[in-house]
């Protein structure tokens, strides 16, 4: 079964063709990252436009690239939650037309779950239970899947996903957009012990929280430069030295991967999964990964690098297996929910 996945969530426009949830046979990513850049983060309204003027050419050249035609498309999978309004409705109107047009059955998927599928295109595939540990731009949670469409929350952010704070911290010391491959380039030549970092304490057993972990580097960084609460953070970049600026850098990596890699390894002695699988952007981070693996006594799952942050390869892997257990959704009925929690999309029957 060839399912079509359209991802149009956030800042990316991306189209796939992949064939039984496990062989990918295209996988087009159409990135704004440069135009964001300028911006120092992703802003909606540029970003829907964006959406609108590749949409169409970046599907049509994931059939190409799969050596389809239309006929040879069984299904479509699309995105419809979570992420930016305007994003969302860009990729689901795409996919609700070319559904009606080309008579093709459609499948909406919630985005963080997703994440988790991209695994699936691994030579080795994850056998349930599966812990997950997904994070992200704007997602961080651990959720325990007991079979497809079957999982529970465990834990999730309070405040900042770690992604966000990755990017907000990297703004603060000077580095450029997106802040986690900045901030990872430089802590290898940091020090990560030179700035003592706090971790959040909270009630949820599995939650995390990055706020207060982000404003802590913010008042270092003040206190390192010699300047109090008062001056701005935007100011600050420029009072740090090449050092100052690495160690921070280092410090505040190594307070997030830990504060991440302790709570799945929580996670993980309470449950007893078969395997664990990192999934969404952050995945890519080499030190998480090292550490992660280092506690965790089994093997840990990773994604392909290129399928770690939001493609429309993951979108298809998990809209085959829908494929396999839900009926279709009209495309005159399906509606965009920008703020969906994972509590409430279970799907197993």
């Amino acid at each position: 079964m060839k399912i079509l996945g359209i991802e149009s969530s956030c800042d990316e426009t991306a189209a796939s063709i992949v064939q039984d949830g496990r062989i990918l046979l295209s996988n087009v990513i159409n990135s704004q990252i440069d135009i964001h850049t300028v911006y120092g983060g992703v802003v909606p309204e540029v970003a829907a436009r964006s959406h609108i003027e590749v949409i169409n050419p970046v599907i049509n050249q994931a059939i190409a690239e799969a050596n389809l035609n239309w006929d040879d498309v069984d299904a479509i999978a699309v995105t419809y939650a979570p992420g930016l309004v305007g994003s969302l409705l860009i990729g689901t109107l795409a996919a609700r037309t070319l559904a009606i047009l080309k008579n093709k059955p459609l499948y909406p998927v919630h985005h963080v779950e997703a994440h988790v599928y991209a695994n699936f295109l691994n030579k080795i595939e994850p056998k349930f239970p599966i812990l997950a540990l997904i994070v992200s731009g704007g997602h961080c949670q651990i959720v325990l899947f007991h079979d497809h469409g079957d999982y529970e929350l465990l834990g999730q952010t309070q405040d900042d996903a770690v992604g966000e704070a990755f990017d907000k911290v990297a703004k603060i010391i000077g580095l450029p957009y997106p802040g986690g491959p900045s901030i990872a380039k430089e802590a290898k030549n940091g020090n990560p012990l030179a700035y003592k970092l706090p971790k959040s304490k909270l009630s949820g057993k599995y939650d995390f929280s990055f706020s207060g972990l982000k404003t802590a580097v913010l008042r270092a960084v003040q206190r390192e430069v010699g300047v109090d609460f008062t001056f701005p953070s935007t100011g600050l970049a420029e009072l740090l030295n090449s050092t100052q600026r690495i160690d921070f850098a280092a410090s505040f990596q190594r307070t997030a991967i830990e504060t991440l890699v302790e709570k799945t390894k929580l996670a993980f002695y309470d449950f007893n999964p078969k395997s664990v699988v990192i999934a969404g952007g952050v995945a890519a981070n080499q030190e998480l990964r090292r550490i992660l693996s280092e506690q965790i006594p089994i093997p840990i799952e990773y994604a392909p690098i290129d399928l770690c942050t939001d493609n429309a390869a993951m979108v298809a892997t998990l809209g085959y297996y829908h494929a396999q257990k839900k009926k279709p959704t009209s495309p005159f009925e399906l509606e965009v929910i920008p703020s969906l929690s994972m509590t409430k999309t279970t799907w197993s029957s």
